[in-house]
């Protein structure tokens, strides 16, 4: 990974990109409010930096900053910002750089998922040392030839693991519900996966879009039932529609343009108390960003730059209306 660029040259390609219209607005970094404590005027929003790498860390940070985040969540793993074995030479000149512009590193999505293996025991320590306060989990499967209910009392005791891990270095781990057939689809399976853990150690990455998708019209539900466990939050957006196969599916949309109700939501986050670190990701068509490429495919750089600042901007305005 290339991440050592002069300062005019990332200058340059933020001039180059479009970001240096004298539009955008810098937002100061403030720290993350507890969930229990006041609601903020706004939120900490962070961006996903799946759908930067095709920047390298320097570009990645001036981006983000230039566009009116809070923060970066870095992806620390496997074809990520940063290889986890790679970690010890790698995470410090990324967190460095998103330093350097005034932004947060509190966030990161990691494919670590349990307190045994030593790469992941190498990354959560770098981590933790470099300040990063919550890392997203890699996911879990069920297996076959185990029932479901036996399978999630299995993993609540490999999670208890992680999370004592997890209290010893000062860091949290979050796991987030999706759609499919994988733990944690359904916000039950995350009740059960994390009972009786505490969630300064590990709880649970609420994606509103995700729990749309499998929940229809009972997200509310599963909200109030998890929102004990809820340390952070992924913002993004969705329709029903059938693609080229004719078979029905779940197309990704900007947000704001899809099923998600973000008022309605930002009002129980409020009622509920709920002020925690929020990550918004592009997985919409957006010239292969959407998947993590580093190749930009069919769009440039500031009409992808365009998308991402307005749907910032829809986040910002619908929990100020909310």
């Amino acid at each position: 990974m290339k991440h050592k660029k002069s300062e005019p040259g990332r200058r340059k390609f933020i001039r180059q990109s479009g970001l240096m219209a004298g539009t955008l607005m810098f937002y100061p970094a403030q720290g993350w409010a507890v969930p229990d404590g006041d609601i903020n005027d706004k939120l900490n929003f962070s961006i996903f930096s799946k759908h930067l790498q095709f920047l390298d860390y320097a570009d990645m940070a001036d981006a983000a900053a230039e566009l009116g985040f809070d923060g970066i969540d870095l992806t620390v793993r496997r074809k990520g910002h940063v290889e986890p074995e790679r970690v010890e030479d790698e995470l410090p000149p990324a967190i460095e750089a998103i330093k350097k512009v005034g932004l947060r590193h509190d966030l990161m999505a990691s494919d670590v998922n349990n307190a045994e293996d030593p790469t992941n025991r190498k990354v959560l320590e770098t981590a933790a040392k470099l300040g990063v306060k919550y890392y997203r989990l890699g996911y879990l499967r069920f297996l076959d030839d185990m029932t479901i209910p036996d399978r999630l009392e299995e993993l609540n005791g490999e999670m208890k693991k992680l999370a004592a891990y997890n209290n010893d270095l000062g860091i949290a781990g979050t796991y987030q519900n999706h759609s499919g057939i994988r733990v944690g689809a359904q916000i039950w399976d995350l009740w059960h996966l994390l009972k009786g853990i505490d969630r300064s150690q590990l709880g649970c990455q609420y994606d509103i879009r995700h729990a749309v998708v499998e929940g229809g019209q009972s997200w509310e539900n599963g909200l109030k039932l998890i929102r004990p466990h809820i340390n952070s939050i992924v913002l993004k957006d969705f329709v029903w529609g059938k693609p080229k196969n004719g078979r029905w599916g779940v197309k990704n949309v900007p947000l704001g343009q899809g099923m998600v109700d973000f008022v309605s939501y930002f009002k129980l986050l409020k009622m509920y108390r709920i002020d925690v670190p929020v990550s918004i990701h592009y997985e919409y068509d957006l010239g292969g960003v959407e998947h993590g490429d580093r190749q930009l495919k069919g769009m440039k750089a500031p009409e992808i730059f365009k998308m991402m600042k307005k749907d910032l901007q829809f986040a910002k305005q619908m929990w100020q209306q909310a």
